[in-house]
């Protein structure tokens, strides 16, 4: 049965260093975000991606997202990333805004679904994105196995899935809601889907900016 720890500001040395042995271990651990909970694991391990595909469960070829604490540890998932992106990297986050952009090509298959883009986001949880400033980016998918609904307390979590994972970052209940907006920025602009932010907001930035 996972562990679990308490998720407050300030992050606990106890809850910070358990977290980054988790993550380096190739373990999984579940962290409240601004909308449900996700499964977390390290995105340059292919072995706890490996084990996360199991847990999540009928998924075929289907990328992760990718949670960022801050724009600059997009340079490490992408590369040459179109100005329209950064620019709404700067108006939307942190926030729920996932951005499609061009791979890295050290990037494993399993993390991308064998596409060459990577979805990333910074969430609007500051206590994620101090987390993630001693993890580095970490997969963000709903903490749930496909089909079944996203968790939005840590009991949840532990009622679904509490054998299959090592560690429960216990931050109370999240907001629950709609989940990010997924928005294509190369070839073309497209969105995947449309969640929190509006189309008409991503428009008005995209205009302005051109």
């Amino acid at each position: 049965m996972a562990n679990r720890l308490p998720f407050h500001l300030p992050l606990s040395s106890q809850t910070i260093e358990a977290a980054v042995t988790c993550i380096q271990s190739g373990g999984v651990l579940a962290v409240p975000t601004d909308s449900f909970y996700a499964l977390a694991v390290g995105a340059f391990q292919p072995s706890a991606l490996e084990r996360l595909l199991a847990i999540k469960g009928g998924r075929e070829r289907s990328p992760f997202p990718v949670l960022v604490g801050d724009v600059f540890q997009v340079e490490s998932l992408a590369e040459n990333i179109p100005d329209n992106a950064l620019n709404l990297m700067h108006v939307f986050w942190p926030g729920l805004l996932t951005l499609v952009v061009p791979a890295s090509q050290n990037l494993s298959p399993l993390l991308t679904g064998g596409q060459r883009t990577i979805g990333v986001r910074q969430p609007n949880d500051p206590r994620v994105c101090e987390l993630l400033k001693h993890t580095g980016p970490l997969t963000g998918t709903s903490a749930n196995r496909t089909g079944q609904r996203p968790a939005q307390s840590a009991t949840d979590v532990q009622d679904q899935l509490g054998p299959d994972i090592d560690l429960i970052l216990d931050g109370g209940s999240t907001p629950g809601g709609q989940p990010s907006t997924v928005l294509q920025v190369e070839p073309e602009i497209r969105i995947l889907r449309e969640g929190a932010i509006p189309r008409q907001k991503l428009q008005e930035v995209l205009i302005r900016d051109k």
